[in-house]
């Protein structure tokens, strides 16, 4: 079975969209699993840029085959919005596929999630506004607009009008204006329309080319430690970005899911809410922050920075199956005479090696570091592992050693080419 798992082992942004870029250049078939337009990924080769929130990343090769499976939840007008950027930008040629029992984010979606995270003022979760929360609650509540019912328009406004009488007086009590049946209707039946010709059962597709033993990618949105289950609940997403969750997602058997790499940038970052051990705020920081371009895809904002956390990537490791590591971003860390690398955790006195599941006491935890030395040599031409620096060589083995799996792929820098392979993940 060739098929591998893309998995974010911190709180998104790990670099996901770079490597899904570069491992589907020697894939067939590339499925987006879970979540929405609440996370991006950046993809730069042939000195350009493309930022995408929803499209699967091998929508760049018109030989992938492109799904957006059944987990995930589509904003019809972002959708459109995003391949309409593509095209501009010379995407013209490609495959692409819309599950038919994915879930359709709405404006009162988004209204309800400005409104909530607005009421709950300090102890807001952090989301992106997208509506993302709001319409996998629906989904679970058993409210929520399937594609199958979005692009047949009598089922659309029967379920549509039958929604409407639910959330506008919840728009009402946040003091919002209500909605307008007819103004939401005429706009997204149009919306409708135009993503009929991209929608099929997705789950029957993906198995057929999986039988073929074609090579399939799947990737998901923010990471692990977001996952609504393992992560730092309640600051988390809506869904499960973890490996365990595809065959969930993408109706496919679980005996398909061989292969999860993870994804970790060379530090930590986090955006929004929640406790983050590792985290720190000085001139070193800053300059992360600024070299890495930390700031979120999707929103704008600022990313938090820490040292490298282990012990949540030995959590990751444990909850999502990985059995390999790419370590996105460390050409940020040149100049920096030294590193730490959190190995454990102090909470209440006794040493752990693992993540609570109480937020209270994840809050609490204080990291342990162990130290290595850092490098002032430039990576970013390096094309193999012998060519880095020993300290560079040595964090990454260090990593390695902590984590308990071997690294596949580091990178060097944004472009396709900056990315070295050690071991190969196919």
């Amino acid at each position: 079975m060739k098929s591998c798992v893309v998995v974010g082992t911190q709180w998104g942004d790990e670099g996901k969209g770079k490597i899904t870029d570069y491992l589907a250049q020697e894939s067939n078939v590339v499925v987006r699993y879970q979540g929405g337009n609440n996370a991006g990924h950046t993809i730069k080769f042939d000195g350009k840029k493309f930022a995408l929130h929803l499209i699967p990343s091998g929508i760049f090769s018109p030989k992938i085959t492109n799904i957006m499976a059944n987990g995930m939840v589509i904003n019809p007008k972002a959708f459109f919005e995003e391949l309409e950027i593509l095209k501009k930008q010379g995407v013209n040629d490609f495959k692409l596929f819309v599950s038919d029992r994915a879930h359709i984010v709405l404006p009162y979606h988004m209204l309800l999630d400005g409104a909530i995270e607005a009421y709950l003022g300090d102890a807001k979760i952090g989301t992106t506004k997208k509506g993302i929360g709001p319409a996998y609650t629906d989904k679970a509540s058993r409210q929520g607009i399937r594609v199958c019912d979005f692009i047949d328009e009598e089922t659309f406004a029967q379920r549509l009008e039958f929604n409407l009488k639910v959330k506008n007086p919840l728009l009402k009590a946040y003091g919002l204006e209500e909605l307008d049946f007819e103004t939401v209707y005429n706009e997204y039946k149009e919306y409708a329309k135009l993503m009929k010709p991209y929608v099929c059962d997705t789950s029957i597709l993906l198995n057929s080319l999986l039988e073929k033993d074609e090579k399939v990618l799947f990737e998901g949105a923010q990471g692990v430690m977001l996952c609504l289950d393992h992560g730092t609940y309640p600051f988390v997403t809506s869904s499960s970005p973890t490996a365990a969750s595809v065959p969930l997602n993408a109706g496919v058997s679980p005996s398909y899911v061989k292969t999860c790499l993870g994804i970790t940038k060379a530090y930590s970052t986090r955006v929004g809410e929640g406790a983050f051990p590792s985290e720190f705020e000085d001139e070193v920081a800053h300059a992360i922050r600024e070299v890495g371009n930390e700031y979120g895809t999707t929103t704008g904002r600022p990313r938090r920075i820490g040292w490298l956390d282990t012990v949540v990537l030995r959590h990751t490791r444990r909850v999502s199956g990985i059995n390999g590591i790419s370590v996105m971003l460390l050409d940020v860390l040149t100049g920096l005479k030294e590193l730490k690398i959190c190995t454990h955790y102090i909470l209440d006195g006794n040493e752990i090696d693992y993540v609570p599941a109480s937020i209270k006491d994840f809050e609490k935890c204080e990291p342990v570091y162990k130290t290595v030395p850092g490098w002032d040599e430039d990576i970013t031409t390096v094309t193999s592992f012998e060519e880095l620096p020993e300290a560079a060589k040595n964090y990454l083995n260090e990593i390695s050693d902590l984590v308990g799996v071997p690294i596949n792929i580091f990178s060097v820098g944004p472009d396709r080419l900056q990315t070295i392979v050690v071991k190969e993940v196919f």
